[in-house]
């Protein structure tokens, strides 16, 4: 039985005015390379056009768009002794996904061949790639200007904008999707009708139109925003966070909590960011003239941190999501994927993040800092605190942030001391090109200024290991700079 999405794509298709550059219908034609060229040719052209896929189908008419019927089978064509599929597979550079599907319209029996758009450079056959202007399939070479704006077209794979419910009603996209949150969380009045509820949905890409009056739920939609996430695949429902609790500094010790997220991130960010500061131990402050109860680690930093590992992690990194475990004395944050740039660079750069779309909307509804604010105020926290500092720590395919309870310079080892030394330094540099100093590391460190030669021993191992410089060598006092500076 045909699938009822194909169905509705064949209509959809067939009320089209004519044939475009990226659909094209036959009754016959089965000859190997025209299907070869064809494929190329709907590839690029369907990327210059903007759409996902390029079409070719059998069994209509290519004037009137009538279903007549065809008897092209894909399985049992042949070339040479090759099945016409692995034949085509094998002419194709780069590989893409093309599919045959046979299906059986009310009309006559139609075979749909779906191409992929071209993703990373142009799909060539037989070494040549080709376009569709009109009804012709020329080579591509011979029309520079479309081979440019090929090239403009040409980006890499968004992993936000792909598909994670194909082909469901409304009813279901306002079922899966917690859609009154996105409006709470983005700050606009709910609409009262249907069309302006799915208009916002569709203009921040959570979802798109499908075919047959159906709807696309998008990978970015399902993820921030599901209801539940194991109502989609487990290849998207295993990127919910979990978080693990030990009563102990290692993890054979035993767990007292365990929470797998079950809704969305946006939906479930609030709840996760209160249960850890509710699971985290607090501590007796005394401050300048009160005591005061403070959690172990910054709340600041916590939600910082939190959101960082969900915007910034690889989400081509399969069977696995952000974990969050809770330790005596510190906090482990892991997502997927190694970092776009380096670990001791992290505080000051731009974040780079392979997932643009997410981080923006994430930032929109206030979840993280703005773009480039965000790991500064991390360390500040770290450094008000007088904790060690944070550890940035790239795996072989991921990334972690460890931060540390608290612990007096003396209890320090030599390499936090450094790395704190660095961090401060960075973190005076980006308050206006403030310079570090003496004074002020020993603030850092909570050092009495009678011991000011232990922060000094410090800053000449930072200088040592190439991480901090003299701000003005013809002026020694004038304090230091991170070595980039």
């Amino acid at each position: 039985m045909s699938d009822p999405r194909d169905i509705d794509l064949i209509e959809d298709l067939r009320v089209r005015p004519a044939e475009l550059s990226w659909l094209e219908f036959k009754k016959d034609n089965v000859d190997p390379d025209v299907i070869g060229k064809r494929c190329s040719a709907l590839a690029n052209a369907a990327r210059i056009d903007g759409q996902d896929c390029g079409y070719m189908l059998w069994g209509i008419d290519d004037a009137t768009h009538e279903v007549v019927g065809t008897r092209f089978d894909p399985d049992g064509q042949r070339v040479g002794g090759q099945e016409l599929q692995l034949w085509l597979a094998q002419q194709l550079q780069p590989s893409i996904a093309f599919t045959f599907r046979v299906i059986d319209h009310p009309d006559g029996r139609v075979v749909m061949l779906e191409v992929p758009a071209a993703t990373n450079a142009p799909v060539a056959f037989k070494n040549i790639a080709y376009i569709r202007i009109g009804s012709t399939t020329p080579k591509l070479a011979e029309y520079p200007e479309r081979y440019a704006k090929l090239i403009d077209s040409l980006r890499p794979y968004t992993w936000e904008h792909g598909i994670a419910r194909q082909y469901v009603t409304g009813d279901d996209v306002l079922e899966l999707l917690d859609y009154a949150q996105y409006f709470r969380y983005t700050r606009q009045p709910l609409p009262d009708n249907r069309a302006g509820i799915f208009e916002r949905l569709v203009a921040d890409r959570l979802i798109e139109r499908d075919v047959g009056q159906r709807w696309n739920i998008t990978n970015l939609g399902a993820l921030l925003f599901a209801a539940r996430l194991e109502d989609f695949e487990a290849s998207l429902s295993r990127k919910s966070v979990r978080l693990v609790v030990y009563d102990g500094r290692n993890r054979a010790a035993t767990v007292t909590h365990r929470l797998d997220g079950k809704k969305g991130y946006a939906c479930g960010f609030e709840g996760l960011v209160d249960y850890i500061n509710d699971l985290v131990p607090h501590n007796e402050h005394i401050g300048r003239a009160l005591r005061e109860s403070r959690p172990l680690f910054p709340e600041l930093a916590v939600r910082e941190l939190v959101a960082n590992a969900l915007i910034h992690q690889d989400m081509t990194v399969t069977g696995a999501g952000p974990q969050i475990e809770i330790f005596e004395d510190r906090m482990e944050i892991t997502n997927p994927g190694r970092p776009l740039i380096q670990a001791e660079r992290m505080i000051d750069l731009p974040p780079r993040s392979r997932n643009e779309a997410l981080a923006s909307l994430m930032r929109r509804m206030g979840f993280c800092e703005e773009q480039g604010s965000g790991l500064d105020k991390v360390v500040a926290q770290v450094e008000l605190y007088q904790l060690p500092p944070p550890l940035f720590r790239e795996g072989d395919n991921s990334m972690q942030v460890v931060l540390y309870g608290p612990r007096t310079f003396a209890n320090m080892t030599p390499d936090e001391r450094i790395r704190a030394c660095y961090q401060h330094a960075v973190l005076r540099f980006l308050s206006g090109g403030e310079r570090m100093k003496n004074a002020t590391l020993c603030e850092r460190f909570g050092i009495d200024p009678r011991n000011a030669s232990q922060a000094s021993a410090v800053i000449k191992k930072a200088q040592h290991a190439g991480l901090i410089k003299i701000a003005d060598p013809e002026h020694p006092r004038a304090g230091y700079v991170p070595i980039w500076a």
